[in-house]
């Protein structure tokens, strides 16, 4: 079933589209929950609730690109509760992402700035900017938070290769917010 037959099942209100979205998208969605959670039980947690999450907002809202929807919940609701464990002083491995994207923007919490509306815009017009192989891995480490051990399996690189370009991307992306008003040094 296609996304858009998906969206008229949430617009017809039946249960049949929580069906279809868990048949479609729960592997997607568990990665993601898992790879920021690093616990199949947490995860399992936020993929349910995001279901409930698009049943909720499907209607009023009609998302043009389903898939990105239901990720982007899922991925919202898996930061909630990383901040909740967080708080409570165990520590995943998610955090390893956020502690490399600090200093990109000054005296701004990371995981709050990433949320905005406008850095999301910066963030994608650089990104246009990059190379496809670019986009990739950096959408892979910090969107799906793959490791870079992942990435570099993915796309047929090595370790060493993925680190030194996420390194060299990071330091492009500071010096374009930089020149976008975003980040002062």
């Amino acid at each position: 079933m296609d996304d858009k037959d998906i969206v008229s099942l949430y617009w017809e209100r039946s249960e049949t589209a929580i069906a279809e979205t868990d048949r479609k998208y729960r592997s997607l969605c568990m990665r993601i929950a898992r790879n920021i959670l690093n616990d199949n039980s947490d995860a399992e947690e936020c993929t349910n609730d995001a279901y409930l999450a698009v049943w909720n907002n499907i209607p009023p809202k009609r998302p043009e690109h389903f898939a990105a929807f239901v990720c982007r919940i899922v991925k919202n609701l898996a930061l909630k509760k990383y901040e909740h464990i967080h708080a409570a002083k165990r520590n995943p491995d998610a955090q390893v992402s956020f502690d490399e994207l600090d200093g990109l923007a000054d005296n701004t919490d990371v995981e709050k700035l990433c949320s905005s509306k406008e850095l999301g815009e910066k963030i994608s017009d650089f990104l246009q900017s990059e190379r496809q192989v670019n986009r990739v891995v950096f959408v892979r480490r910090y969107w799906f938070f793959d490791s870079p051990k992942e990435i570099a399996d993915r796309c047929s690189m090595t370790e060493n290769a993925v680190n030194a370009l996420l390194m060299r991307m990071r330091n492009r992306l500071k010096e374009y917010l930089r020149k976008e008003g975003v980040y002062d040094e």
